[in-house]
């Protein structure tokens, strides 16, 4: 982006009443182009809020962060320089290059590291914070030439390394990623001796741009993608089953075929941070099952949920594949080797993300991995991401098991042996019910999301009344599966916010929530910010259920009525305060 786009996307209009969206940026040099560059990124990405800036005072990194007031702050960005580290490592600072200087210079160098991770540690508690290490290069200061590394110099790198490393493990923390930045901007174009001596603006336009959007990436914090569907054919091997056979396909290096394996290789490390991948192949049944059978296949069978096979269209095997999941075609993306079946997958779901695996091309399979990292990016790796995959895996039995007995839902819910556990007391740290709240769309009370600062203030608030729900059968656990939020006035509560996620459907958790609701706060009324979203059809059907009518706003909904509308309930309960 150019200076010149920024300051015109500045200009366009935001209504009055947008609600705003405030960021510290936090740095110890003169602003001036990062902050155009970073408020007109956010305007991009958040064009429905009024984007505010403010910034601290010039050289004091840690300062800043520390007299920084966190109430209405959304987010943190702290952009780090050497000169933060010890005013001798920038080029504003005469004085202090002698080489009887640099063990001093490292010293304090480490011990502004340390201050400043104190700092950051405690604020971001309080403030979802994004984080950059210095992105310039340092100064000559050493007395070895520039292609041979000084020991003070490494020693340098590696404080700043310890201290990134060190944040990174903080659940309130991210760190914007030195490698992603280097090959979008390269080092030796990002210093402006210039700018930075008259202006203490350190860095050239098409820097400060690039740093600018990765900062904002990292505070939007996109959804992640949450399933994968794959051919199989020229995509998870090399080869044509029905022609080559089981024998004759490949994924290794001694055939050439080895970017397959790559492709095998990262695909189980998506599975193993819980995204779903299932497969749609035009292919012979007991084939492909001989063939998902390899034992050097570098995804076990069992990864793949579900397996869908034979010679239909490829986006009705689609279609199945997402019913099973029960999520939208949005968070998924499609693979296949066939232009053509991509096409037809891609006209059915416009809104799914289909691709075209280049199995004659290295280099953009390389890339192709890649750009799959990014979409499928997450900051963590939850316990029910890791259920996931076999949550999907006990939907299915326990819809065998009832279609082959031929079982009512009551009946098979009895033998269940379900436990719902409710948990009134949730830390700041824990972003599971966040996340619920922001992800879910089918059984979400009225679409709202949450930005961080936002969730911590309501968790704050002693009117605050939140209820995590977890869930187990005998099938196994759903880990956490529900959030709902509200407060309490009187005889009354009101919930402003509510979502089950997709995988709990059809086992009366949402009956047992209320219940629960309505024993915990005693209230005689519940009153539900409702609104009807383009997603929320299963919530709306069961509001509309317990309401007796169909819902397009705000309900209220009596204790008497849910009694009278609420069936049998079979599970047993644990509830944590």
């Amino acid at each position: 982006m150019k200076l010149i786009d920024a300051l015109e996307i500045l200009k366009q209009p935001v209504p009055d009443e947008a609600p705003e969206l405030k960021v510290y940026l936090a740095c110890g040099f003169t602003p001036l182009h990062l902050q155009t560059f970073l408020a007109a990124q956010l305007r991009i990405r958040f064009p429905r809020r009024r984007v505010g800036i403010t910034t601290g005072l010039f050289g004091d990194l840690t300062g800043n962060i520390e007299r920084l007031e966190p109430s209405g702050v959304h987010a943190l960005a702290v952009v780090i320089e050497w000169g933060d580290l010890d005013p001798r490592l920038g080029i504003r600072r005469l004085g202090g290059w002698r080489p009887s200087n640099l063990p001093d210079i490292a010293e304090s160098a480490e011990q502004a590291a340390a201050r400043l991770q104190r700092v950051l540690l405690k604020v971001s508690r309080l403030v979802p914070t994004v984080v950059c290490t210095p992105t310039l290069p340092l100064p000559p200061l050493f007395w070895t030439p520039p292609d041979r590394a000084a020991p003070f110099e490494l020693h340098l790198h590696q404080t700043v390394s310890s201290l990134a490393a060190s944040l990174s493990e903080q659940p309130g923390i991210q760190m914007a990623n030195a490698q992603v930045l280097g090959e979008i901007s390269p080092p030796n174009q990002r210093f402006d001796p210039k700018s930075d001596v008259i202006t203490g603006f350190p860095y050239s336009l098409p820097h400060a741009s690039t740093l600018a959007e990765l900062l904002v990436r990292r505070i939007e914090d996109r959804p992640p993608k949450k399933g994968l569907i794959t051919d199989l054919d020229d995509t998870l091997w090399a080869g044509i089953l029905g022609e080559d056979g089981v024998n004759g396909i490949s994924w290794h290096l001694e055939h050439q075929t080895h970017m397959h394996g790559l492709y095998q290789q990262f695909a189980a490390s998506l599975a193993g941070a819980g995204v779903l991948i299932g497969v749609a192949s035009k292919n012979d049944p007991a084939l492909v099952e001989r063939a998902l059978a390899h034992s050097d296949l570098l995804l076990a069978k069992d990864a793949f949920v579900p397996i869908e096979v034979g010679w239909g269209r490829k986006s009705e095997a689609v279609g199945r594949i997402l019913k099973v999941w029960n999520i939208a075609p949005e968070a998924v993306v499609f693979i296949d080797d066939s232009e053509m079946e991509v096409a037809e997958v891609q006209a059915v779901y416009p809104a799914m993300d289909c691709r075209v695996f280049p199995k004659d091309d290295p280099s953009a399979v390389w890339d192709l991995i890649g750009e799959l990292r990014d979409l499928f990016g997450r900051s963590s790796i939850s316990e029910e991401d890791l259920l996931r995959s076999a949550t999907i895996r006990s939907n299915v039995e326990q819809r065998d098991e009832l279609n082959g007995q031929g079982k009512s839902v009551a009946d098979f819910l009895r033998k269940a042996d379900a436990l719902i556990t409710f948990v009134y007391k949730v830390g700041p740290q824990d972003d599971r019910p966040l996340e619920l709240i922001n992800k879910t769309h089918q059984f979400n009370l009225n679409g709202r999301r949450l930005q961080e600062a936002q969730w911590r203030e309501l968790l704050s608030n002693p009117q605050t009344v939140v209820m995590v729900v977890g869930y187990k059968d005998r099938f196994g656990p759903l880990g956490r599966i529900s959030v709902l939020l509200g407060r309490c006035a009187g005889n009354r509560m009101e919930v402003m916010y509510w979502v089950l996620s997709c995988r709990a459907f059809s086992r009366q958790i949402e009956h047992a929530c209320l219940a629960q609701l309505f024993r915990k706060t005693g209230v005689e009324e519940i009153h539900f910010a409702f609104a009807v979203t383009d997603k929320n059809g299963p919530l709306r059907e069961f509001l509309g259920y317990i309401a007796g009518e169909n819902l397009k706003a705000d309900f209220v909904l009596t204790r008497e009525r849910f009694q009278n509308m609420c069936p049998e309930l079979f599970h047993r309960e644990e509830v944590v305060v």
